[in-house]
């Protein structure tokens, strides 16, 4: 990141407009909320803030995930106990941007509207709300991969490429791959519905509605999807556990499971704690169908209540957990944190083999796949959807209800919804 220039080091010096003068010799404090992992990313990188501000304390509020983000919509909604800086998932980010909590950053000083360039266009596509206003600026992503057991596939007479043409292959492929192992393909057929049913997705639509909020559940990639997660089932090739359970990690561990589909961190924690034992007999490919999809992904946001006389001082740390090449390098070595900064994708470390998938360079597929994910419109009703339709898939594996029935009636429960 370039130095500041005169106008800019004076404004940091008084901050905003309503900003509070500091005595000489005073220490500030500036709080960043975070979620595991991130934390350390956020601490690893205060060396390098304090060598700027020796006298501007950071204190990181770390989390788990769900408390924190449950903490993260109290306090915009309550203006109380606000961050400088908070971290936040993809997901929490569309949702939070459709209400007022949110700073504005495309506005001065900030114009981080003029940062797209500099990003992986999906990634901070996420960031503009409905309004126009840019409301967080991304740091790390999860690009969309298929994990494979390659030995497993070997034993089944079964290639990557077996898999890949399009998601009725990859189902076809774990019939011939169950009858030769016995192992299951996937954990869940609720995971082979979460993607298919984003296959397909026109530019600036949502998953379940369009930018009318009108209700998409009946659409043929919908269909599709619960056309297969049933013949998946019927044909009894998911082991129906659920993702993070010990069951589906033991799956891992015991080579019942023969891929996973998910974002490319995935390696880094099937290598560190869920199968490190596997480690080798693991491959990387892109997903089924040409299927470019993020799973994920880190933003920091400013809340627009926080503390006025440290909104300057907050910005310059964003600016260093997301536009320098150095720490975004530093948190994917260290952390799996995939860059969202596009200066970050040139750096060797993307063709350096990867030991637990065999020696594969990995990262350079992913890479492929981050440029071409597109961004899918977020609404304010898109969690009771997930719900909605998740449910309704399971009335269809587990007591046969029809499909074009339980999609007609996610729809009326979505379209009563919908405006509110």
């Amino acid at each position: 990141m370039t130095a500041p220039s005169a106008a800019r080091r004076a404004w940091l010096a008084v901050g905003l407009g309503a900003a509070l003068p500091v005595r000489a010799g005073a220490r500030r404090t500036l709080s960043v909320a975070a979620y595991p992992l991130v934390d350390e990313i956020v601490k690893a990188a205060l060396p390098r803030w304090r060598q700027r501000h020796p006298d501007v304390h950071v204190e990181v509020v770390s989390r788990q995930y769900a408390d924190h983000h449950t903490a993260m919509t109290t306090a915009l909604s309550t203006s109380v106990y606000l961050p400088d800086v908070m971290a936040l998932e993809s997901s929490y980010v569309g949702r939070f941007s459709q209400g007022t909590g949110l700073g504005d950053l495309s506005q001065p000083p900030y114009r981080a509207d003029l940062l797209r360039e500099r990003f992986v266009p999906f990634a901070y596509d996420q960031t503009v709300n409905s309004r126009g206003e840019v409301t967080a600026v991304p740091t790390d992503i999860g690009p969309g991969t298929l994990l494979y057991r390659e030995d497993l596939l070997a034993k089944a007479g079964l290639t990557a490429a077996d898999l890949a043409p399009s998601w009725d292959a990859y189902v076809e492929a774990g019939i011939r791959l169950k009858a030769a192992t016995g192992a299951y393909l996937i954990g869940n057929a609720q995971t082979l519905k979460d993607i298919v049913m984003r296959t397909g997705i026109r530019p600036g639509e949502g998953m379940y509605f369009d930018r009318d909020s009108r209700v998409l559940v009946q659409e043929p990639r919908f269909v599709r999807a619960f056309e297969l997660a049933r013949k998946l089932r019927r044909h009894g090739l998911d082991a129906r556990v659920n993702a993070w359970s010990n069951e589906w990690a033991e799956g891992f561990r015991r080579g019942t499971l023969a891929t996973e589909l998910s974002g490319a961190w995935m390696v880094g924690q099937m290598a560190n704690w869920v199968a490190p034992d596997t480690r080798g007999r693991w491959r990387a490919a892109q997903l089924p169908e040409s299927t470019f999809v993020s799973y994920g992904g880190t933003f920091y946001a400013m809340p627009r209540r926080a503390a006025a006389e440290n909104k300057a001082l907050a910005w310059e740390l964003i600016e260093l957990l997301t536009l320098d090449r150095r720490q975004q390098l530093a948190a994917f070595k260290d952390q799996d944190a995939f860059p969202a900064l596009l200066e970050a994708f040139d750096d060797p470390f993307f063709a350096e083999p990867m030991p637990f998938l065999g020696g594969e360079p990995a990262r350079r597929l992913w890479r492929d796949a981050a440029r071409r994910i597109t961004a899918r419109r977020v609404h304010k009703q898109d969690n009771f959807a997930d719900e909605v339709v998740s449910t309704e898939l399971d009335n269809v594996l587990d007591h046969d209800k029809p499909i074009e029935q339980a999609l007609a009636d996610a729809y009326r429960l979505l379209e009563h919804r919908a405006h509110r």
